[in-house]
């Protein structure tokens, strides 16, 4: 059985006749799109995928900065930079 992780789904082909109004009626919220009764992708709204992707990006730093703690800092003065 296939989990939904949105609270809206649309069908391919109510998609197709309306994708704005189907956006419009989420409410923001991320939209499953189904194909035969199952997930076949979801549509989030541009906003959201910004911050998602910020989101992200804010994880894979706080890896980096994790995985370099543990070295020996080398100092360097402006000059010479």
């Amino acid at each position: 059985m296939q989990s939904v992780l949105a609270d809206v789904a649309v069908s391919v082909s109510e998609l197709k006749k309306n994708p704005s109004a189907v956006m419009a009626g989420a409410d923001g919220m991320p939209v499953a799109v189904l194909n035969h009764n199952r997930v076949m992708g979801y549509m989030v709204p541009a906003e959201l995928y910004e911050r998602m992707m910020e989101r992200l990006d804010d994880l894979e730093l706080v890896e980096i900065a994790k995985a370099r703690a543990g070295e020996t800092p080398i100092l360097v003065s402006l000059d010479d930079l």
